[in-house]
Order: structure tokens, then sequence, then C-alpha cells
């Protein structure tokens, strides 16, 4: 099964991105915030992806990413943001990609399918929530 940890802010979209990508059959670890366990949990699971929640500030976020570049370079690594030019934004970070808020679901799991072609249908599926 892939795997995917998100890490979002606000625990409402959290939740519907965590059910939304566990029904398409990932294993999704779901985390709100970006802490000391944020990089044990990228070295134990070995995700597929990562995505970050770039807020409007995003310093917190531009942090983690330079963190996790360093170490694990291959890893794609994509921006979640509701800032109305985080298209261009994205890009000129590093980025990997990006899903701009509110988002289409298909159009999530487009930009997820890039990086992970085929999602491996699992008959358990695990769900994982990281309380920080």
């Amino acid at each position: 099964m892939n795997t995917i940890i998100i890490q979002e802010t606000d625990p409402h979209v959290l939740d519907v991105l965590q059910t939304a990508l566990t029904e398409e059959n990932f294993n999704v670890y779901a985390m709100q915030h970006c802490n000391e366990d944020f990089m044990k949990l990228i070295e134990k699971t070995r995700p597929h992806v990562v995505v970050l929640d770039y807020r409007l500030e995003g310093q917190r976020c531009i942090e983690i990413f330079k963190e996790i570049k360093a170490k694990y370079p291959h890893l794609p690594l994509i921006a979640l943001s509701c800032n109305h030019n985080i298209n261009s934004v994205a890009p000129e970070l590093g980025f990997d990609g990006y899903i701009s808020k509110p988002f289409d679901l298909e159009e999530l799991y487009a930009t997820l399918r890039r990086f992970i072609p085929n999602p491996n249908p699992a008959p358990n599926d695990t769900v994982a929530v990281v309380n920080t």
C-alpha cells in the first residue's frame, strides 16, 4: 500500500483529506503540526509523498520542507494552500507540486497520482492520526 503523510493545521480539512485518501486505498498518516516527531514519522513510515500545509506566512512549512529535502532529496513534497498564488510560489520554492484549497477531490487524486501512479488496493486500510 502506498503511504502519504499529510500535515494540515485545520482539523476539519485534515479529516476530509484523511477520509478521501483512505477511500482511495492510501495508507495515511495525518498530522496537524510539524514538530520534532515529523521527521521521525518520515523515517519510520517511508512515505511515497508528503503533503505540507503552506500557510500564509509559510515559514515553518519552508523550514520543514528544507529539512526533509536535505535528508530525503527524492521524496516528493506537495504544498497545500489557500494562497491565491500557490501555483507560482510552490515551484519557486522547490515543491514538487501543489494542491489549492479549496480542493477538488479529483484534482487531489490526480496530483498525488503523478507521484504514485498505481495506488495498491489493500484489504486492510491503515489510518493513523498523530496528535501533536
